[in-house]
């Protein structure tokens, strides 16, 4: 029999429990007493007890959400739909009633929360909180529960923390670069900047429209064609969406072409330094290079994205034409071959030497020339070679180590020198043939330091100096009105350029002034001389030894 106690309270016809309990389910029963009568017991009243309804947070989309969307969060009352009221005294487990329910939304942690009511940005609307354009504000913790007349509240909501980021930005990445040539190969990325771990698929934009098909993260173009402008934009399952990238153009030009140049001339005494460099022309993203020499690739070709090759010291062997090619991406691809670069090398000391007659490296178109090489053993076995814009040849048609030019023109213009049976190259000078009427006359041989250097300015009538020219350094002028001749009385290496005149007849074609050092001579090129003049020396020791001799048996 149950008593005032606690949590019961018996006041007459009414039994009052407070702060129900699980225990508390039972069966429950009453009846009423007149001195010593007890009234007939009502049927048993069974009293069921459940937890309070339990509410749950949905938000969509999924966080984190992005600044400038709408977010909407439902309240969700698990066991909302299955209290019914029955003969006002109990209650039981049906669904086919919903009670009215009054949502309460909290914005804050538990103890120090606001409730929210609708205004220019939220929207309260019975079980959903609606945030209109989410700004970095509205990052915090939300929760809800329930209220219902007569009933008591649901239990309160696990907090949901709303996490708020820029909306992040899409940028298109190219490689090899936003210059590229016809038919090669482009890839572009899209980069979703401060995004995290999303997951993303991505939209492709071609001039503006979108490009179907192409939903990953790098979209190739396998031989592009035409000029293009290219952005993209990320999107998540939920519909969220990045910002569009700017618009990356892809600028297409026609087949790519290398182009080389040396630095600081081509014209070299054997021991100095030389570097060649290799460009595309209009591009320098990407690029890997290599080298070639008389067509044929260098072993030692340097493939970085430098595209320089250096010889230090240069040999006379690197004497040759060169060229270049760059190539980028995969599959590769190469760009045209440069034009040539022709690169001698002069030794400090050569047995062979090329003889021009006349001795100078400008001639005037319609004159003859003659080259001829001499070797101080034996001229037999070489051979002058040109090289001009048009191939490397042999000088004349006729064998010999001597060739003859009757009537010269533009065309045979170019680098001349000594070639043996074998392929050593020596003693390479440079002959410029020119159709106008004054040419520079020089030395086609280096200057040695310390020694004069005498430039003359001729003309064509006459072939001897004009009465008056200026006489340029690199495009400087270092001498005018002058007798047609300028005089270096001592030479230096700084003295080394290239030279021209001019007057009023005309100017001249530039030459290169090249100046030696006077202690140039290598112990290499001491002992070849030596070893090569050995056997004359002997010879003419055992001439002298046996005149004598026989000297001596005469006058006996």
């Amino acid at each position: 029999m149950l008593q005032t106690s606690d949590r019961y309270t018996v006041n007459r016809d009414t039994l009052t429990i407070r702060g129900v309990i699980t225990s508390d389910q039972d069966q429950y029963w009453c009846r009423g007493q007149i001195r010593s009568v007890w009234s007939l017991s009502n049927p048993a009243v069974y009293l069921s007890v459940k937890d309070s309804p339990r509410s749950t947070l949905t938000v969509t989309p999924d966080s984190p959400v992005f600044t400038g969307e709408t977010v909407n969060l439902t309240c969700v009352i698990e066991t909302h739909s299955d209290w019914r009221r029955r003969n006002g005294q109990t209650y039981d487990w049906r669904s086919d009633w919903t009670p009215e329910w009054r949502y309460e939304w909290r914005k804050g942690s538990t103890y120090s929360s606001v409730m929210l009511e609708t205004s220019d940005r939220y929207t309260v609307n019975r079980d959903t909180l609606t945030i209109r354009g989410v700004i970095t504000s509205d990052q915090d913790q939300y929760w809800c529960r329930g209220r219902r007349d007569k009933r008591p509240n649901s239990s309160q909501s696990v907090s949901f923390s709303l996490s708020v980021n820029e909306r992040p930005k899409a940028v298109v990445k190219v490689s090899p670069d936003e210059r590229v040539f016809r038919g090669e190969t482009v890839t572009l990325t899209c980069d979703i900047q401060r995004a995290g771990d999303i997951q993303w698929t991505y939209s492709w934009f071609k001039d503006g429209s979108v490009i179907r098909d192409v939903t990953e993260r790098l979209y190739s173009i396998t031989s592009v064609s035409d000029r293009a402008e290219y952005s993209c934009r990320g999107e998540r399952s939920d519909s969220q969406r990045s910002d569009t990238s700017a618009a990356v153009t892809l600028t297409v030009s026609a087949e790519a072409q290398a182009a080389v140049r040396v630095s600081p001339q081509p014209w070299l005494t054997e021991g100095d330094s030389v570097t060649l460099i290799c460009e595309v022309t209009g591009s320098s993203t990407g690029w890997t290079f290599s080298w070639f020499r008389d067509d044929d690739r260098l072993s030692d070709s340097s493939r970085g994205a430098g595209g320089s090759y250096t010889l230090s010291p240069a040999a006379l062997q690197h004497t040759g034409v060169y060229t270049c090619r760059a190539e980028r991406g995969r599959p590769a691809y190469y760009t045209k071959n440069s034009s040539t670069q022709t690169l001698w090398i002069t030794g400090q000391w050569s047995q062979v030497s090329l003889v021009v007659s006349p001795s100078r490296s400008q001639h005037f178109s319609s004159d003859s020339l003659s080259l001829s090489c001499e070797d101080q053993r034996n001229s037999a076995g070489w051979t002058v070679r040109r090289y001009t814009d048009r191939n490397t040849e042999d000088c004349s048609k006729q064998t010999g180590s001597t060739c003859r030019i009757v009537s010269l023109s533009t065309s045979d213009s170019g680098v001349y020198w000594c070639q043996s049976e074998s392929g050593e190259k020596r003693h390479p000078l440079n002959i410029t043939v020119h159709d106008g009427d004054v040419i520079l006359e020089s030395s086609v041989d280096p200057v040695i330091e310390g020694h004069t250097l005498t430039l003359h300015c001729l003309h064509r009538s006459t072939n001897s100096s004009i009465l008056r020219a200026d006489f340029y350094k690199d495009g400087s002028l270092v001498q005018n009105q002058t007798t047609g001749e300028m005089s270096i009385t001592t030479v230096s290496k700084s003295h080394e350029g290239f030279y021209y005149c001019k007057t009023e007849r005309g100017e001249s074609l530039h030459s290169w002034i090249s100046v030696r050092g006077s202690g140039q001579i290598s112990v290499f090129s001491i002992l070849s001389f030596l070893l090569a003049a050995c056997p004359y020396l002997l010879s003419t020791v055992v001439l002298l030894f046996k005149c004598y001799r026989a000297r001596g048996n005469t006058s006996v």
